[in-house]
C-alpha cells in the first residue's frame, strides 16, 4: 500500500510555477522554478487536482525548466502526443478559470520522479508512487529502444 503525505508535509518541498502562454498560441504551459535541480529533464508523474498523470519536463531556450503538455500514461509523455484533447494541461487550465501569468504551488513530491500542481490556496493530499526498480526501468527503456 502506497503512503498518502499532505502537501503541507516537511518532506515536500513547495515552489512557485507560472502559467505562460506557450508561444504565441492559446495553449498554456507551466514554467517552473528556476531551481532547475529540482526539475531535471525527463517524464515525471504529476498531479493535478487528485488525479495522476505524467509530464515531460522540458528546458526553454534559456534553460529554465518547463511542462507543455500533460497526459494520461508515460507513453505519450515520451512521445509528445499532439491531440489537444488529451492534454491533461490545457483540461486543468480551462476548467480552473486561471488566467496567463497566474501563479500555482508546484509541489516537489520526490525531484525527477512525481511532483504536483495546486492552485493558491488549495491543499491536498498525494499518494507516493514508489520508484520502479532500476534494473526494470533499464530493461524498459532498452525496449523503447529498438
Amino acid at each position: 500500500m502506497s503512503d498518502r503525505i499532505p502537501h503541507d508535509h516537511p518532506s515536500i518541498d513547495t515552489v512557485r510555477g507560472t502559467i505562460d502562454r506557450a508561444g504565441s498560441t492559446a495553449h498554456p504551459k507551466l514554467v517552473l522554478d528556476s531551481e532547475s535541480s529540482l526539475f531535471p529533464e525527463g517524464v515525471v508523474h504529476l498531479t493535478l487536482d487528485g488525479q495522476q498523470y505524467h509530464a515531460r519536463i522540458e528546458r526553454s531556450f534559456d534553460g529554465t525548466p518547463e511542462i507543455r503538455s500533460v497526459y494520461d500514461n508515460a507513453r505519450l509523455a515520451r512521445e509528445g502526443a499532439r491531440e489537444p484533447s488529451v492534454n491533461r494541461l490545457r483540461e486543468w487550465f480551462d476548467e480552473g478559470d486561471l488566467v496567463f501569468g497566474r501563479s500555482v504551488h508546484v509541489d516537489v513530491i520526490e525531484p525527477d520522479h512525481q511532483y504536483a500542481i495546486r492552485r493558491p490556496g488549495a491543499t491536498a493530499v498525494y499518494t507516493v508512487i514508489p520508484r520502479p526498480d532500476r534494473s526494470l526501468s533499464e530493461i524498459a527503456d532498452s525496449l523503447e529502444d529498438h
